[in-house]
């Protein structure tokens, strides 16, 4: 055990004295593991980083919802083939909710652009306007950053109780605990701020919700805008009940909006019955080839970078010839001698892939100071993984040259120059 520290320990320094002496030979024989490790941990680092902010997006849509709409969300076939589809009705849903034992809260929601929002003499434009029935919050989490929700008796009636995203109410009153109470105008009509909605940043998927709406319940929308409009998406959102699989709700789903539509059986589905598990199913496939990508990239720089690490080592043997022999001489074995080469091998290496593990990190607090929508970290398992990777192409790199080393005759050694 002892003397394998010690191995370790004229290794590293070895190593240290070879980055000291020759600073820039040692640097661009470095820079290809630097480069190669940068290409993949960024990668990882990012796609990490995107699908974990993704999915809790995803989550938070819920796993366990159906949503009823005009266009799939697979987008197969042609456009064409859906343009004509009528939109999901609000009336849709009490038929639903008669038809399909196996849900548990069916919710309709439509949406609209462009509109504004007045509070004494301020303004927003293009705000997004967004109405639904009761159980939204039953669908989705819905987190609240001052306020409260709309109670049943405000979804019984056309009241114009509203909520307001993050940014609206920063917007509009600097504070979003002073939005709470107050009235404002949208699209000219009078409403009542009741809460704001928990910022949630610039969403990679959107989601119904989001820092740029107004939410209010759906009677008292439709005194605004028809939702009949071209412009405007409807949607009817259903979950199952406790205990009843996603599928078994989306054969029921099926069936009662084909009997509520009136489709004989010959005729196509005229409406998309949507859900997360479909969208996480292709954001697997997508990181797979993206992360296989920067694995490729990764591994021709990672390549140059190994011949780099071995032209180095060969041109240090050469260096250190005699002293090679004058080891021999005084009995060092042949595995000592292939052990320190290929430890100081494996130091070189992981210096590099240190670098360009400082540069990815450098890259993520960048990243996560100009982007709100995901929050780029450099993980333990992403640092572990670099340093081995280098370690790894440090012995391989350097074993040939270790090997050369190992087997020099000492005699002829100490007499090279």
């Amino acid at each position: 055990m002892l003397s394998s520290l010690k191995i370790f320990w004229n290794s590293l320094k070895m190593a240290l004295q070879e980055l000291r002496v020759n600073k820039l030979r040692t640097f661009l024989s470095l820079l290809g593991i630097t480069i190669g490790i940068f290409c993949i941990i960024a990668v990882l680092t990012v796609t990490e980083s995107m699908e974990t902010s993704i999915r809790k997006d995803l989550n938070s849509l819920g796993t366990n919802v159906i949503y009823v709409e005009k266009w799939p969300w697979d987008g197969g076939g042609e456009w064409w083939q859906y343009v004509n589809r009528p939109q999901p009705k609000f009336q849709e849903v009490r038929q639903v909710k008669d038809k399909v034992g196996s849900a548990d809260a069916v919710t309709f929601t439509f949406s609209t652009s462009g509109r504004k929002v007045e509070f004494g003499s301020d303004y927003m434009d293009q705000v997004a306007l967004i109405a639904t029935s009761a159980d939204l919050d039953k669908m989705q989490t819905i987190e609240l950053a001052a306020g409260r929700y709309f109670s049943p008796s405000e979804f019984n009636s056309s009241s114009n109780a509203v909520v307001l995203g993050w940014n609206i109410a920063d917007g509009l009153f600097g504070n979003v605990d002073a939005a709470v109470g107050k009235e404002i105008r949208v699209s000219s009509r009078k409403c009542r701020v009741i809460g704001v909605l928990k910022r949630k940043g610039d969403s990679m998927i959107g989601g119904v919700l989001n820092d740029d709406c107004v939410l209010m319940n759906y009677l008292y929308a439709r005194t605004i805008v028809d939702e009949r409009n071209w412009n405007t998406n409807t949607t009817i959102l259903v979950r199952s009940a406790d205990g009843i699989p996603t599928a078994q709700l989306k054969d029921d789903l099926t069936g009662a909006m084909r009997a509520i539509r009136r489709l004989k059986p010959a005729d196509g589905n005229d409406f998309a019955l949507n859900e997360i598990t479909t969208v996480q199913g292709e954001l697997t496939t997508l990181f797979t080839y993206i992360n296989a990508g920067g694995w490729m990239i990764a591994a021709f720089a990672l390549l140059v970078g190994g011949f780099g690490i071995a032209n180095i080592m060969f041109v240090t043997v050469k260096e250190r010839t005699n002293i090679i022999g004058l080891k021999k001489a005084i009995g060092a074995r042949p595995g000592v001698i292939l052990t320190e080469f290929l430890i100081e091998s494996m130091i070189l290496c992981m210096v590099g892939g240190g670098l360009g593990l400082l540069f990815v990190y450098g890259g993520a607090l960048i990243a996560r100071n100009m982007f709100s929508s995901f929050q780029i970290g450099l993980s333990i398992g992403n640092i572990i993984l670099g340093f081995s990777i280098s370690g790894i192409v440090g012995i391989i790199a350097g074993f040939i040259p270790a090997y050369t080393a190992s087997k020099l005759d000492p005699v002829v050694a100490i007499r090279s120059n």
